[in-house]
């Protein structure tokens, strides 16, 4: 029989005979890591422990230590432990797909009857019986004849389609968990008791249309989260817990921040309170950007089609932007318009007005720019995922020469921004070019370059994210990681050599000639709407003073401190604090119960004593205990505290 050689990580290399499975490899190596063994890596491919090996490889055996491979397996086998479970319980049910998805699976159903919450528990303990059976787990290679045969002879129709929409006559993967089978590409565990029973959760039901689209079958789809023990899946259970109680949709209501409703989805109804904030964090960035060397311009909100054509917006990004056509005089044909999605086209035609010499280079041109994206209904998500949205958006016009400056400049402006706003630290991805860009390869590899050697010249670490650039140039991706350990995609920079070729953008040089910019695309917050909404779930409500859109409310505690309380609104007003007063005829803890749950961070308590002694009784969001001090030191203190960091 033909030898094969494996190469193992540390470097070692042993001969077998060809068609030898990892399974097989581990048991060569010891008794021991044959029965923790899991899966394999062969040649950077995640590997069954059943499929053979043909060829010369390289090869790594997996356990349940190896994080990443062992949660993937896990969640897998659930899905199919699952729908197996499922067809025990109600074996009329027909299966679909199962795929892992982050922190678990789902697997879709149709089901005549609709799914509980109380049938969670039931499919659970099913899951658990399976598990405790320790059936073993097999593999088979078909036709492609047979397999349609077999789900056709057990009147299981998606499955039949699944296979016709498989490109291709290539044989096809079967699973057996047990006596149940699906089909599906692997790999699995080599048996149901490998599964932890104890640290996996059937978390909720949803509807979903099949392959979605609407005019297909609605289906129910069964959720479910796992993890290698169950102490991971308890942390990740609190953690569910704390973010439905940071919710910003939850918390919007609560301190009456904005709202939405179904005649205008995906667009936010802003309320006095919740745009405090929005103006605050805007006046901010604004002086910000001005320190920062920025011009602030507008542009248009409604653009005709011919300069998204231009751009390659058109080609590349229609189907998420909204077309407006106007019927322009009782002309022949309308007039066909966009509401822009982005403001980069714009901004070239502000710097191509008029001839720019390199003197004027860099060229930092800031918007506010409002903004409307198509997003699809089910991708909405209060005010994190919208339709129309307003970025901190900023064009830098530079030379080639100027990236690497530019790229330190911006990294080191973001960084001031993060850490005023309560985020210490931050990561970095670096995404390289799509499948659908636009630009030669040359241009692209020369902006790749040129955004690599500029982030690490500026210090900065980052991993890849390949494919995830956006169609005209490579970006960095700046992730802010907040209190509970969600990771948000913030800010970007973005160095793109095509829209200025596209939009004939020049400036003459100091040889006389003239020369194509480098465009800086970047953001900083991302979103006002987003970025907002992040700061709610990371503060859990409790913002910092500055950025609170009530930040004092004086409450009276008897209806003869009335005066008094307008004398100290007064006061706190004429300092620059964002002060109410609460002289309502309800007792002061209902009072403290409702600001409290309105998160106005801090309320002053006023009786006779205060009256007297012209001091105020000082309680803070979150404390039990209060404070009494004189009337003149609180003003001054919080004063300060009303201050924006960048104004200290």
């Amino acid at each position: 029989m033909a030898q094969i050689s494996l190469t193992f990580p540390d470097g070692n290399a042993r001969s077998y005979d060809a068609g030898v499975t990892p399974a097989q490899v581990a048991s060569s190596i010891s008794t021991s890591l044959a029965k923790k063994a899991i899966s394999a890596t062969v040649n950077d491919k995640h590997w069954d422990l059943q499929w053979p090996i043909d060829g010369d490889a390289t090869i790594a055996i997996h356990t349940m230590k190896d994080e990443v491979q062992a949660n993937e397996l896990i969640r897998h086998d659930l899905a199919h432990v699952m729908a197996r479970a499922v067809q025990e319980i109600w074996p009329d049910t027909k299966v679909t797909i199962g795929p892992v998805i982050e922190n678990g699976w789902y697997y879709d159903f149709d089901r005549a009857e609709p799914f509980t919450p109380e049938d969670l528990g039931a499919i659970e303990k099913k899951m658990k019986e399976i598990i405790n059976k320790r059936d073993e787990v097999r593999t088979e290679v078909w036709e492609r004849d047979r397999a349609i045969q077999h789900y056709t002879d057990n009147n299981e129709p998606y499955k039949v389609e699944l296979i016709e929409s498989i490109p291709g006559d290539e044989p096809l993967r079967m699973y057996w968990h047990g006596d149940w089978q699906d089909l599906c590409r692997g790999p699995h565990l080599q048996h149901t008791g490998q599964l932890p029973g104890d640290a996996f959760k059937l978390m909720s039901i949803a509807g979903a249309y099949w392959r979605g689209d609407s005019s297909r079958a609605m289906l129910q789809r069964i959720y479910g989260v796992a993890f290698t023990g169950k102490e991971k899946l308890k942390a990740h259970l609190t953690m569910l817990e704390e973010a439905a109680k940071r919710d910003h949709r939850k918390l919007g209501r609560e301190m009456d921040l904005f709202h939405m409703q179904e005649e205008a989805p995906g667009q936010i109804f802003w309320h006095p309170n919740g745009w405090k904030i929005y103006t605050q964090l805007q006046d901010y960035m604004r002086r910000q950007q001005e320190r920062g060397g920025y011009v602030e311009v507008n542009t248009p909100q409604v653009v005709d089609r011919k300069l998204w054509e231009a751009s390659g917006h058109w080609e590349k990004y229609q189907e998420n932007m909204f077309i407006v056509e106007v019927d322009e005089e009782h002309a022949r044909e309308k007039a066909v318009n966009a509401l822009k999605p982005m403001n980069c086209p714009c901004h070239v035609q502000i710097f191509n007005q008029g001839l720019k010499s390199y003197r004027d280079l860099p060229l930092r041109m800031a918007e506010f720019g409002s903004c409307n994206r198509y997003e699809p209904s089910g991708a909405l998500h209060g005010i994190m995922r919208v339709r129309g949205f307003t970025q901190d958006d900023a064009h830098i016009f530079c030379a080639e020469d100027q990236i690497e400056a530019e790229t330190k400049k911006f990294i080191d402006f973001l960084s001031v921004i993060y850490k005023d706003l309560g985020f210490e630290k931050f990561s970095v991805k670096f995404s390289d070019r799509p499948e659908k860009r636009s630009g030669s390869d040359e241009v692209w590899d020369k902006s790749e370059a040129a955004l690599k050697a500029a982030t690490e010249a500026a210090g900065c670490a980052y991993e890849l994210n390949p494919g995830e650039g956006a169609f005209y140039g490579p970006k960095l991706e700046f992730v802010l990681t907040d209190a509970i350990g969600r990771d948000w995609q913030c800010g970007t920079l973005q160095v793109d050599f095509v829209l200025p070729e596209r939009l004939d953008a020049t400036y003459i040089g100091a040889d006389g000639a003239k020369h194509r910019p480098v465009m800086l695309h970047r953001a900083t917050l991302g979103s006002f709407e987003r970025f907002i909404g992040i700061l709610i779930e990371e503060h859990a409500g409790k913002l910092p003073f500055w950025l609170a859109p009530r930040q004092v409310v004086v409450a009276s505690i008897t209806s003869d401190a009335d005066d008094y309380v307008m004398e100290v609104v007064a006061e706190l007003k004429k300092a620059g604090v964002r002060a109410e007063a609460d002289i309502r005829n309800e007792k002061i803890n209902y009072k403290v119960r409702e600001h409290s749950v309105g998160k106005v961070p801090v309320i002053l308590a006023v009786g006779h004593r205060e009256v007297e002694e012209r001091t105020v009784s000082v309680r803070r969001l979150g404390e039990k205990q209060t404070k009494v001090e004189s009337l003149e030191n609180v003003t001054k203190a919080l004063a300060v505290e009303a201050t924006p960091p960048d104004l200290l």
